[in-house]
């Protein structure tokens, strides 16, 4: 099966020295694809790609590399962030702005890198999007019920940080000496209801509400409304001060509830990395509804280390294709909003890992990255005035 998977693969992919562009400098676009084929951080390479699909793209992402700290002579590394937006693209965006920069505040604080760190930063961009609905509340209620998940990866002093709310993920892959294989190993914990265990926690944390997770059009929701069980945003399924007019009918949750029914509290893991570790592959749902973490690493470890993350999301896109019958080059030629009929946003990056500059990271003074997926994406005006209260 994974041999007529990889034969399929390679009949997908001209030779890469056609293909693949390096040196590009904020990326490039083709169509509703954008990319950045290869690029430096302080531990390595990376590779980006995000295709868009729905009217306006919900997925946000970055990568930063250099001082994790407000203080230059703090602990240095690289920082990844994959945002999946859903019900509107504010809180990805909103996300993207803040995250990294409390993650550096934090670490000042501490002068140090720590799960703690992360999660201090994480809760307070889900304080500071709560202040933004409780302003807007009046004159932009539908805010209440946006929200996404959120992916980071942070790689400091041979650490590896995944923090993560919802069905994003992160795999890492590894050699296998014996073999020469790579293995995918999955860092991320996923908060989908889709999964047994994730309907036992909701249901042990919700034991008076035997309706906290339905069955609907055979996909298990959470009251009947959305997939996932942790977030940021979504204020109208954490306070029920937002559960209701103005509010469209269609979001509110028709029982009262005193706690909250969606959580914002990231599921953090630590690895110390090894000079077995190749790359790590962050990316949104998108992608992992049509690979598995083993074809997926498989693609990276079978080419050239330019262009892998836009390998991914076409390999994703061919299958997706296939999946109804048709082509490639047709499924490429319909319009945003329409083709989210046929897949999600789709967010990918690869980063690898250079034994030689992972444990000198924090001593080494080379240039800082800055990037985001997709471009410069800019606050709607209605959330650019708004700063974040510390």
């Amino acid at each position: 099966m994974l041999s007529e998977f990889m034969d399929f693969l390679r009949a997908c992919f001209r030779p890469s020295t056609d293909r693949y562009v390096a040196g590009d400098i904020k990326g490039r676009q083709d169509g509703l694809l954008w990319y950045k084929d290869s690029g430096q951080h302080l531990n390595g390479e990376f590779s980006m790609s995000v295709v868009q699909a729905n009217n306006l793209l919900e997925d946000q992402s970055q990568i930063e590399s250099g001082s994790l700290s407000i203080h230059e002579s703090g602990p240095r590394g690289t920082f990844v962030g994959v945002y999946d937006g859903h019900g509107g693209p504010e809180t990805s965006r909103y996300i993207c702005d803040h995250l990294f920069q409390h993650l550096k505040r934090f670490t000042s604080e501490q002068d140090s890198m720590s799960g703690d760190v992360i999660r201090k930063a994480f809760q307070a961009t889900e304080d500071g999007f709560l202040s933004i609905v409780q302003r807007q509340w009046s004159t932009n209620p539908q805010i209440a019920a946006v929200g996404s998940c959120c992916l980071v990866g942070v790689i400091c002093d041979g650490t590896l940080y995944v923090a993560n709310l919802g069905d994003s993920r992160a795999v890492l892959g590894r050699v296998v000496k014996a073999t020469g294989e790579v293995l995918a190993i999955q860092l991320s914990t996923e908060h989908n209801v889709s999964n047994e265990s994730v309907r036992q926690e909701l249901q042990s944390l919700h034991p008076e509400d035997s309706k906290i997770v339905v069955l609907k059009h055979n996909v298990w929701r959470v009251k009947g409304i959305i997939q996932i069980s942790r977030s940021i945003g979504d204020v109208y399924l954490k306070k029920a001060e937002f559960n209701k007019e103005p509010l469209y009918l269609k979001f509110r949750v028709r029982e009262p509830f005193i706690k909250p029914i969606l959580s914002s509290e990231p599921a953090i893991s630590e690895t110390q990395l090894k000079p077995d570790d190749q790359f790590i592959i962050f990316a949104s749902d998108g992608l992992w509804e049509h690979l598995s973490n083993q074809e997926a690493v498989n693609i990276v470890h079978s080419h050239s280390q330019s262009g892998s993350a836009r390998r991914l999301v076409r390999a994703a896109l061919q299958l997706a294709a296939k999946k109804r019958e048709m082509r490639y080059s047709d499924l490429k030629k319909i319009d945003r909003g329409v083709r989210r009929h046929f897949h999600d946003d789709i967010t990918v990056v690869v980063v690898f890992l250079d034994t030689n500059l992972l444990f000198k990271a924090s001593n080494t003074k080379s240039s800082s990255v800055s990037l985001r997926g997709g471009g410069v994406n800019r606050l709607p005006n209605s959330l650019a005035s708004i700063k974040t209260p510390k």
